[in-house]
């Protein structure tokens, strides 16, 4: 079994402690918590073995394997090297640093200690978007793309009456690109790779983020365009249009329905099988690649960091043209 330590104790980490005990090597050893009474908590409903509210102490616990970050976004990094310095394999929240250079920093030291790094974007494993991948071909020449993200934030009314949210603070990295965009950009660079080049434009919100935005990708035979707000809700689904016929997406988050339109007026269910506690598949490929790495001493393509670069090299872009600065930025 794989002994793993959580940090973080929100909405996220509720989600990985309720499904990674479905995976029979995981075994959840520590919790981590600035606060020890909800790490206690989290240990208590779920088993773990040790809590600690002081992270420099959890990270040389020789039991612990592997550990899952679910803290905020401008600690990702920190967080991440502290723990691959200390030989463990990490799964971190997307997005997987506040920038480009922070991801390339901490690639650098999960090769230099020989350990296992992954971003925990979860869509991309599940069977939904698998399902989308393979019959791309049914499309013909893609001309346009439509990727939304778009919700309402419950704790954007918090803010807007004056409240201390972490939510939408630069300091903490985070806005509706970094939150949510890359529910947009992540599969768009997985489906069609690195585009040519980026329009962007955002809305800005009090405490120095983007709320809602639009990216303009290039690929030069074709647009693809990427949509996000945490300050509106849009219906919208995605949508992949090819000469040969279109593809719907309703959601790319947690895919559920996808429909093709073919030109010649048939219309095409894509059918699929997906449990409902859909980071199972992220969990499980995760698990299945530390293995590996152990064995074969070497990262896997089913978590592949270029493409976290790559995300993270245009999200600095996209805040480049519309004015987003983290003091991350300036370490």
């Amino acid at each position: 079994m794989l002994n793993f330590a959580t940090i973080g104790t929100g909405f996220i980490s509720e989600e990985f402690w309720n499904t990674a005990c479905t995976n029979p090597e995981y075994r959840l050893y520590a919790v981590y918590s600035r606060d020890i009474s909800k790490a206690r908590s989290v240990a208590d409903r779920f088993g773990a073995i040790t809590i600690y509210d002081d992270i420099a102490a959890m990270s040389r616990d020789k039991n612990i394997d592997c550990v899952y970050i679910a803290s905020p976004n401008s600690l990702h990094a920190a967080q991440s090297e502290l723990f691959l310095r200390a030989g463990k394999h990490v799964l971190c929240e997307k997005p997987l640093c506040s920038n480009a250079a922070e991801v390339r920093c901490v690639t650098s030291c999960a090769n230099e200690y020989g350990v296992f790094f992954a971003e925990a974007y979860k869509s991309a494993y599940m069977p939904g978007f698998i399902a989308v991948q393979s019959n791309l071909h049914k499309l013909g020449q893609i001309r346009s793309v439509f990727f939304s993200f778009a919700k309402y934030s419950s704790r954007y009314d918090a803010h807007k009456a004056g409240a201390d949210v972490n939510t939408f603070k630069a300091e903490f990295s985070n806005g509706g690109m970094l939150d949510l965009g890359v529910y947009c950009l992540y599969p768009m660079l997985l489906l069609f790779g690195k585009p040519l080049g980026v329009k962007a434009s955002a809305v800005k919100i009090p405490g120095g983020v983007d709320g809602a935005g639009f990216a303009l990708l290039d690929y030069g035979s074709f647009d693809a365009c990427v949509h996000y707000s945490k300050v509106s809700t849009s219906f919208l689904p995605c949508e992949i249009a090819g000469e040969d016929a279109t593809m719907t997406v309703d959601r790319l988050n947690i895919p559920g329905r996808i429909e093709i339109k073919y030109r010649n007026g048939k219309t095409e269910d894509i059918e699929f099988d997906q449990r409902q506690d859909s980071m199972c598949y992220e969990i499980d490929a995760f698990i299945s690649a530390v293995n590996e790495f152990k064995r074969a001493k070497h990262a896997l393509l089913a978590f592949p960091l270029p493409m976290s670069l790559a995300a993270a090299e245009i999200c600095d872009e996209i805040r480049r043209q519309t004015g987003i600065s983290y003091p991350a930025d300036a370490h």
